[in-house]
């Protein structure tokens, strides 16, 4: 099997298209449940590409669908095979984002608003280090040291010689304000800061409190997106316990059209640098 085959993103495929051989039979989840003894969550869980699906899984909808072509059969059962491999992120084991971690290196581009801290893809290990220690204090060292280091991993996607993942970052100014470490873990994180966004592929802008009130007021998100036409855009909403996956045109058109809101609200590129350098300064102070 290639080494570079994304289970999550294998799961996502498959799970589209047998939703539209569903769609194309006529049948909701609820009959093709019925017809297969097993429970209406367990077909949407399939669809969604939230859970592996067995090529015993792939045969037995097949059958309800009356797929005819053996190809067709055939190229199911190899991405079937492909979605039960396992990313380079199962090494660290239960990891809860995992799906996350999974779209977000196959992904081509990824557009964040993030309302109260640093953006995991920006973040110096030190700083990573402190927020995941404040944000989960009954946390063991080890679990934490595994955090971080499923960080720093994650990263690779934007350091990578060829190919890098395309990052935009809108950051509430209450994101540089927040005190997380200590005085110097946050100077040297807006140093980092400054010195990512001048790649050609990374761009970060400020949104200042004097802004007022902005369509990021609900919260942190991200929309994901990728080279291949047969996968949609996703937007992704951080959950304590469970995360949101949204997939549905007219939502991702409007998570969109609020993130151009918030770019346009946002201080450009240049006084965004300078506002950071004013703010690294202040903690060097």
């Amino acid at each position: 099997m290639a080494s570079n085959v994304n289970p999550t993103v294998r799961r996502r495929r498959l799970g589209q298209e047998l939703r539209r051989l569903r769609e194309l039979k006529g049948m909701t989840a609820e009959e093709v449940a019925e017809r297969l003894l097993v429970s209406q969550s367990k077909i949407s869980r399939l669809e969604n590409g939230r859970r592996s699906i067995s090529q015993r899984d792939v045969r037995d909808l097949c059958g309800v669908y009356e797929v005819e072509d053996q190809r067709v059969v055939e190229s199911l059962m190899e991405m079937a095979r492909d979605s039960r491999q396992q990313g380079w992120w199962h090494a660290f084991g239960d990891i809860p984002y995992s799906v996350y971690i999974g779209l977000e290196t196959d992904a081509e581009s990824l557009r964040v608003y993030e309302p109260q801290l640093v953006t995991g893809l920006l973040q110096t290990r030190a700083y990573a280090e402190a927020l995941v220690q404040g944000a989960l204090p009954e946390t063991s060292a080890a679990d934490i040291e595994k955090r971080v280091q499923v960080r720093m991993r994650r990263q690779e996607r934007i350091t990578a010689e060829h190919n890098p993942l395309r990052l935009w970052v809108v950051l509430d100014e209450a994101a540089l304000r927040r005190l997380v470490g200590s005085r110097l873990v946050m100077r040297e994180q807006l140093e980092y800061l400054i010195e990512m966004s001048q790649q050609p592929h990374i761009t970060v802008q400020v949104l200042p409190f004097e802004c007022g009130a902005h369509p990021g007021l609900n919260g942190q998100y991200a929309i994901l997106e990728f080279a291949d036409a047969a996968d949609s855009s996703v937007v992704y909403l951080e959950g304590v316990t469970s995360d949101l996956y949204l997939e549905k045109a007219h939502d991702v058109q409007k998570y969109a059209v609020m993130y151009e809101h918030l770019r346009a609200q946002s201080l450009n590129v240049e006084q965004s640098r300078q506002f950071i350098a004013d703010a690294a300064k202040e903690y060097a102070r």
